[in-house]
């Protein structure tokens, strides 16, 4: 997908296979554990398997079927075969522009992999994505606070709009 030099090798960003899972789901752990969320439910890695390659029971994960993948999952993987990173996202609806856009859910490096150039090599994967699905807009959200994040978002060009997310369980407490 997206490469780019370092000092011993290439980095590149490529989609995630099934042998990157768990490594996948520790990125996930740290990622919720940076914007002080509680860590994610035990099992995360089988419950990505489903989402990033459309299998419903345990067993051997076959070639992804991006047909039937509801997420999409990068990741940026250094020149070693270490992942310092990811990216995941998914196509979601506006009724207020009665159009189909790509949802970041997620972006994350570690802390030693940030400012070494894969941020914009992880959103330019995603912008791929969203011109291969057919979609002329990205959108995503980050932690108020986080201005290392902010200032990177502000340098892509990106645009911000002042909202607050809210989460609800479906069943009443």
């Amino acid at each position: 997908m997206s490469d780019r030099e370092g000092g011993s090798g290439t980095a590149l960003v490529r989609h995630a296979r099934a042998e990157d899972l768990g490594r996948v789901a520790e990125l996930v752990a740290e990622h919720a554990a940076y914007e002080k969320a509680a860590p994610p439910a035990p099992g995360l890695a089988t419950r990505l398997e489903g989402l990033l390659f459309g299998v419903e029971a345990p067993g051997p994960v076959p070639a992804p079927d991006r047909t039937r993948a509801r997420l999409r999952c990068l990741v940026a993987e250094l020149p070693d075969g270490s992942l310092a990173g990811y990216a995941t996202c998914a196509p979601e609806l506006s009724t207020w522009d009665g159009a189909e856009y790509l949802h970041m859910d997620c972006l994350y490096l570690t802390a030693t992999a940030r400012g070494h150039g894969l941020g914009p090599l992880l959103i330019a994967a995603v912008r791929e994505e969203a011109r291969v699905l057919g979609l002329t807009e990205i959108q995503w959200q980050t932690p108020v606070w986080n201005e290392g994040a902010i200032r990177f978002y502000d340098r892509l060009g990106a645009t911000s709009k002042e909202k607050r997310r809210y989460s609800l369980p479906s069943q009443p407490a």
